[in-house]
């Protein structure tokens, strides 16, 4: 019975205020609604098979099948789609805006969770979360798994630097790829699948399967709207023009560049592309663009 009523009180007063904005002639504000991580990482597989039909995801499919030698069967283009667009979005510096910086924190992503849970609203030119790269490379991982990606874990190719592995099993020798979700120790040329560094340094590459945070984790959904648009405007792109893009994302982050010089010189990419795909030209327009609010 106090429950009820004190039920009750709460809505007569919401439904007070709201008559008082009406009053002022003000619209009453409805409750924003969060998305939650089993909603992204949905909406993630979607937008992925979506992508499977770009220029930048077949040739860099086809790259990679070129560079393995994959078994018949092995490796579907479907998790392929899945595991470049995560790493393009959730990379340092990457079109979901991560920003690599020390933060002496354990190996998992809650931290980069919370960071997103607060995020203001997301502006091209700024971080939307800090991290190191064994937390990027859990996020990676987190949600390589979430979006049923199988047997991606973490690798130390040194004693102070993380990346995150897939493996891929094949019948006689299973293949580890190298996922860098950071540059360090890497120059331009280092891309998903690098071979940099030594996958097989590690003798067991074990599969992530720490919840970082549950299904019904709540994000911003201006944020996740973001992210979506984000892939929309880049993912469909050679890893080429993402690449460059990256180290442009970097150098404003770093104040290396402002956002309006990163602008020019992505344009000036743009112009000296003579066989560019219709995505890698949109890529680099719409950079321009969201530097230039």
């Amino acid at each position: 019975m106090g429950n009820s009523l004190q039920h009750g009180r709460r809505r007569t007063g919401r439904a007070c205020l709201c008559l008082l904005f009406l009053c002022w002639g003000v619209t009453c504000p409805a409750p924003a609604r969060g998305t939650t991580l089993a909603e992204f990482v949905a909406a993630l597989r979607v937008k992925a098979r979506v992508l499977e039909s770009s220029a930048g995801m077949k040739s860099g499919f086809q790259s990679f099948n070129t560079a393995f030698r994959f078994q018949p069967g092995s490796v579907s283009y479907s998790d392929y789609a899945v595991a470049r667009l995560l790493f393009e979005g959730a990379r340092d510096a990457g079109f979901w805006n991560l920003q690599w910086r020390i933060t002496n924190l354990p190996p998992n992503s809650d931290n980069i969770w919370h960071q997103w849970k607060g995020a203001p609203a997301p502006s091209a030119s700024k971080a939307t979360a800090i991290a190191e790269c064994d937390e990027l490379s859990a996020l990676y991982a987190f949600l390589a798994m979430r979006a049923g990606v199988r047997g991606v874990g973490l690798l130390w190719p040194t004693s102070n630097h993380t990346v995150a592995v897939w493996v891929i099993r094949q019948p006689v020798r299973d293949i580890r790829v190298v996922v860098p979700t950071t540059q360090i120790f890497l120059d331009e040329a280092d891309l998903f699948a690098t071979t940099r560094f030594d996958a097989w340094r590690q003798k067991h590459i074990y599969e992530y399967s720490r919840r970082d945070v549950p299904d019904s984790f709540e994000l911003p959904g201006a944020l996740i709207d973001y992210f979506l648009r984000q892939a929309d405007g880049y993912a469909g792109a050679s890893n080429i023009v993402l690449q460059r893009l990256r180290y442009l994302r970097e150098a404003v982050f770093n104040g290396f560049l402002s956002s309006d010089g990163a602008a020019r010189e992505a344009l000036k990419f743009r112009g000296a592309l003579r066989s560019g795909t219709p995505e890698d030209l949109a890529a680099l327009q719409n950079f321009a663009r969201d530097m230039r609010p």
